[in-house]
């Protein structure tokens, strides 16, 4: 789920569009809400409200005239996107049915795994690119009191 719901809305469009079809069964239509993230100090630490985020939610079944499948889907994203959480929710109900997991190209996930991958590293490059070396003056500093002291 976490794959399907951080991967391109593109990627999801061209390989799970075709079953989303026009009338799925819905169980909870997507709807938008927001929800309280929370984060650590230094990672470990205690527990403390960061803000609220978007997020959108829906769980169906796929259409029955796309394809026969009683599994549900679920889909959360980050976000106001609906057609995005109805194509995570389609192709979570497709990847439960061994029946209809065949339908899905096999190298969905691993394709959109090396996508994120990317855009990750794209973002760490980013970020090396505005990184302050602290040290450097720390080591001046000490530098000179050692200099000073008799």
């Amino acid at each position: 789920m976490r794959l399907l719901s951080r991967a391109p809305v593109q990627m999801l469009e061209a390989h799970v569009a075709q079953f989303a079809g026009t009338h799925p069964r819905w169980l909870r239509r997507p709807e938008s809400g927001l929800v309280m993230i929370q984060g650590r100090i230094g990672g470990n630490g205690e527990r403390f409200n960061l803000g609220e985020v978007t997020v959108t939610r829906c769980a169906l079944r796929p259409d029955p005239a796309r394809v026969h499948c009683e599994h549900v889907g679920i889909a959360y994203i980050l976000g106001r996107s609906a057609r995005h959480a109805e194509l995570a929710a389609t192709a979570d109900a497709l990847l439960q049915d061994p029946l209809n997991r065949s339908r899905l190209p096999a190298d969905l996930l691993p394709r959109i795994t090396e996508w994120l991958a990317a855009r990750h590293a794209e973002q760490c490059e980013k970020a090396r690119a505005t990184r302050v070396e602290f040290f450097t003056m720390a080591r001046e500093s000490a530098a000179e009191r050692t200099e000073d002291s008799p």
